[in-house]
């Protein structure tokens, strides 16, 4: 199949972009400016944002599948913005306008990553401009599911793993953190947990949403729960210094308040949706590996 990947560039979009070449598939990326991996370098590249609404329908007809990895958050909050303005511009109404345009175009099936929140704690998507984009941006995108234009989404919980030349910021500052590396910050775990996902295993249950998804369904999923003790601790193992970590409920630096949509200390722990996506599990601790050799 011919499929686009929205967002090919990040973490989850070129690991998705080298699993579903692998399978066989020609793939092509679409994002804001070239990749700077080189191992992204033999995708053709489209250079568009979908935000300013600069992608044509001309440009996505021929695809017959479509990956969107590129949902905004906070890291692409401009400074000074209004975040609700921001996130009802860049996710509520840009998301919807281009899945609509992909429809015209004649991509035929479309899987879309978002995020678990608005299905593991849903009480919180009024309070939170950013998870209420989200939440609206799936359901609308969902709600054009038809005979001839099956789309589904992918939730996903925190995301971990490695590409070559994909820098990832909170992975690096997390194992900058756990090294003891960051002047000035004591070395604790947050209380509370979460399950976990790899980019690997996420990759495989996009190419499961494509090939098998239910139309307009929702899919919640993950591989592994951790409390964030435990989580740190394996990093501290992988890092060759293993050691018990002190709990503590108060804000965390790596882990603040701001990206904490559950609430700090909050218990995120659910049965994944794996069948029919059908993806790979039990990846998390050589992930970590992975992470920590990859920014240590």
């Amino acid at each position: 199949m011919k499929v686009l990947i929205v967002g090919g560039t990040g973490l989850t979009g070129a690991t998705t972009a080298r699993h579903l070449q692998q399978q066989g598939h020609d793939v092509t990326l679409m994002s804001r400016s070239r990749p700077a991996s080189p191992a992204l370098a033999e995708f053709p590249f489209i250079a568009a944002n979908y935000i300013e609404d600069d992608v044509s329908e001309e440009q996505l007809t021929g695809f017959d599948w479509l990956v969107f990895a590129a949902g905004a958050d906070i890291r692409m909050l401009p400074e000074g913005e209004d975040p609700e303005a921001f996130f009802t511009r860049a996710n509520t109404e840009a998301i919807p306008r281009f899945f609509a345009r992909a429809r015209a175009a004649g991509i035929r099936r479309a899987a879309y990553l978002g995020t678990y929140y608005p299905q593991v704690v849903p009480e919180r998507i009024e309070s939170s401009p950013y998870l209420k984009s989200r939440h609206l941006a799936d359901q609308a995108i969902r709600e054009m599911s038809a005979e001839d234009f099956v789309v589904c989404s992918i939730n996903a919980p925190f995301i971990l793993g490695v590409f070559p030349g994909v820098f990832d910021a909170h992975l690096a500052a997390l194992v900058q953190y756990v090294a003891g590396k960051i002047e000035g910050l004591p070395l604790v775990a947050p209380a509370g947990g979460v399950l976990h996902i790899t980019a690997q295993s996420l990759a495989e249950a996009l190419e499961g949403a494509l090939l098998r998804g239910e139309s307009a369904k929702a899919y919640l999923v993950g591989d592994e729960y951790f409390t964030w003790k435990d989580y740190f601790e394996e990093f501290c193992r992988a890092l060759g210094e293993p050691r018990s970590l002190e709990v503590s409920t108060e804000e965390h630096p790596i882990l603040p308040d701001m990206i904490m949509y559950a609430g700090r200390n909050a218990v995120i722990d659910y049965i994944p949706d794996n069948a029919p996506l059908d993806y790979s599990t039990g990846k998390v601790p050589a992930a970590i590996i992975d992470v920590v050799n990859a920014y240590s």
